[in-house]
């Protein structure tokens, strides 16, 4: 090969190197990077309902303690009152009494009928036979009814869990006197959410929709502010997050929240351009054609259109042109 065609080769492959190294080089500037504001959520459920006693009597069974998952329906506890056994026993006393007196009645009608045929006695005796009996039946319907309602009243004894969920509390023990109406179990359900409280001062800053990063559990998740509440209490803002996989082993428990309160400008770099030595952070930068390292403070690390960049709190300007590797 000729020299001179051997210098137009290098120079050409310098320059074509030189020119994808200067690609490959970001210069800085500014970008909008949400502004958060740790504070803590607790966790909550969505529904607390109470399983109350249908009916006054002793505590007899109680099947469930804190902490028990439960399905609606299941029967948690149960309640019996004595007095009702005793009335039921004196119902069916009374039931067999009068089912006696109406067979008494219905020979009697019998009785009187063939006697009319036969022209023995008269058709007035045999309305008041005949209406005596319907009489005695009435009282015996009346009589099945009200045992009907007292069997009824045992089997609400039975207190049964009126949702899926888990029992957070029980505030009574067995063998307790309860009354119609006294909450034996508390149950939390339909699902959890995180509701915050936070500081007035930035009520403003809050939109409903934003994206929340959580820590709960030591797992990093995220949530949707969906609501914020109109009242402010002591000095706080209400706001309730949504949550999928928030833990369901403790109601209340208090949890790290990081949510957006506005946007502030700040210098990135990616994260591959960084590098330490000797616990200092350098970054590659272009001065004219040579490039040199300088010292900066590392900040935070982003995620910014699915790549991870490092914000540089200090050592970089506007204009800095930074290589990348």
């Amino acid at each position: 090969m000729h020299p001179s065609s051997f210098i137009i080769l290098f120079t050409a492959l310098t320059t074509a190197g030189l020119s994808a190294a200067h690609a490959a080089d970001i210069k800085l500037q500014t970008v909008s990077i949400p502004e958060m504001k740790a504070v803590y959520g607790q966790i909550q459920p969505r529904n607390t309902v109470l399983a109350r006693a249908r009916l006054g009597g002793t505590m007899v069974r109680l099947n469930v303690t804190e902490g028990d998952l439960v399905k609606a329906g299941d029967v948690i506890a149960e309640v019996k009152d004595q007095k009702i056994d005793f009335q039921i026993k004196a119902v069916d006393a009374q039931l067999q009494g009068l089912n006696a007196s109406m067979n008494d009645a219905r020979v009697e009608l019998e009785r009187a009928e063939r006697l009319v045929r036969s022209g023995a006695t008269s058709t007035q005796r045999l309305d008041q036979l005949s209406t005596q009996l319907d009489v005695i039946t009435n009282q015996v319907r009346q009589a099945e009814a009200q045992r009907s309602l007292l069997v009824q009243q045992t089997s609400e004894g039975a207190v049964l869990a009126p949702s899926d969920g888990r029992v957070i509390s029980v505030p009574v023990t067995r063998d307790a006197v309860v009354m119609a109406g006294d909450t034996i179990a508390t149950i939390a359900g339909g699902g959890l959410f995180l509701r915050l409280a936070i500081p007035e001062r930035h009520a403003h800053e809050l939109s409903q929709g934003a994206w929340i990063r959580i820590e709960a559990a030591g797992e990093r998740l995220e949530g949707e502010l969906v609501k914020i509440y109109p009242q402010i209490e002591g000095g706080r803002v209400t706001a309730d997050v949504e949550v999928d996989g928030l833990d369901a082993d403790f109601v209340a428990a208090r949890v790290l929240v990081e949510l957006p309160i506005g946007n502030r400008d700040a210098l990135v770099v990616p994260s591959s351009s960084l590098s330490s030595r000797a616990g200092i952070d350098f970054v590659a930068v272009r001065e004219g054609d040579k490039v040199v390292e300088r010292a900066v403070v590392a900040g935070n690390a982003l995620e910014l259109d699915g790549q991870e960049q490092i914000e540089i709190l200090s050592g970089l300007v506007v204009g800095d042109v930074v290589v990348t590797k």
